[in-house]
């Protein structure tokens, strides 16, 4: 079962310049979450800050009682146990084989006898497919290898929360589907709290339960799936359909001449809000919504075509 984390009016700066101000959200116990926004809004920043790596300048991050904003390296130790991460780049050793930098945490963390770690170590590379690669480095395998076999490491403590940095970074569009399908099984078999940050819009329209969006060094929103899908608030609307009317520019902010020559262009329609990724074994997870059960319950039309089975979600559909 997953932990819920409560962040509390979080500030970080490094020096004079302000990454992101008063950022509040709660992290449902094991639900999934991404945390989306355009390049250099602090997305890894906030990650870093979540697990302790980096200390904010205000507020708190609050995990089962202890706020790791201002605990002691102690407890700190202790809490990042009910951390996995996997970082962008999977972040393997170099110079070990993917066995050994799978079973890395546990001979650090644990007292297993090497038997033990080797039946975890084996029964997480299963998992992310990863079977008869184990004596391979990470230099002899392809990205998205790397990507697995770093998961796979970040899960081999059964941890409470699991934390990906830019999961589908590097990788091709069916390489990122089967991440995906992946990521939500794991949800399904192990009830973690889950937080991704990306930039892959498909990934954040059907994969988690919430969605969060850094913009302009604050938390533009953050809420059900279906909330985000169906905002008309500018900023969210232009970044989860991909449009290029709105406040964001090349730059993250369009300057007053660019958002000028926009007044009175007509914004495209919403698109249809897809039906969420459902677990391989077509059992709904815990923390699965009924499809357009947040809309009938808040009042909200959604956007016509909205919820079909069918609706394509190729590249360019929306």
């Amino acid at each position: 079962m997953g932990v819920e984390i409560k962040v509390q009016d979080l500030t970080k700066s490094f020096g004079r310049s302000l990454i992101w101000k008063d950022v509040s959200l709660t992290v449902p116990a094991g639900e999934i979450c991404v945390m989306l926004g355009p390049s250099g809004t602090g997305k890894s920043v906030l990650l870093k800050t979540l697990i302790g790596l980096l200390k904010p300048d205000y507020g708190s991050v609050v995990i089962e009682g202890t706020d790791i904003a201002s605990c002691s390296e102690k407890d700190l130790y202790e809490i990042r146990k009910l951390f996995g991460v996997l970082f962008q780049d999977g972040a393997m050793f170099g110079s070990m084989n993917l066995y050994d930098n799978v079973a890395f945490p546990l001979r650090e963390h644990t007292r297993k006898t090497e038997s033990d770690i080797r039946a975890v170590v084996m029964e997480k590379m299963e998992l992310v497919g990863l079977v008869g690669a184990e004596d391979k480095l990470p230099g002899e395998i392809s990205g998205g290898m790397r990507k697995r076999a770093g998961l796979a490491r970040a899960l081999v403590l059964d941890p409470e929360i699991v934390l990906f940095d830019e999961p589908d970074s590097g990788l091709d569009p069916v390489r990122t589907s089967f991440l995906n399908q992946l990521i939500v099984d794991l949800n399904a078999q192990i009830d973690a709290t889950m937080l991704i940050v990306t930039h892959d819009v498909n990934t954040a329209r059907t994969v988690p339960d919430n969605i969060g969006l850094l913009y302009h060094k604050h938390l533009a929103m953050f809420g059900p799936r279906e909330m985000l899908l169906s905002s008309e608030e500018p900023v969210v609307r232009q970044f989860l359909n991909a449009q290029m009317i709105g406040p964001i520019g090349m730059s993250e902010e369009k300057d007053a001449d660019e958002l000028e020559s926009e007044k009175g262009q007509e914004l495209p329609p919403l698109p249809p809000i897809p039906m969420q990724l459902d677990p391989s074994n077509g059992i709904h997870r815990r923390s699965q919504r009924e499809p357009g059960l947040w809309c009938r319950e808040n009042g909200v039309t959604p956007p016509p075509g909205s919820f079909d089975e069918n609706m394509s979600m190729a590249p360019g559909a929306f």
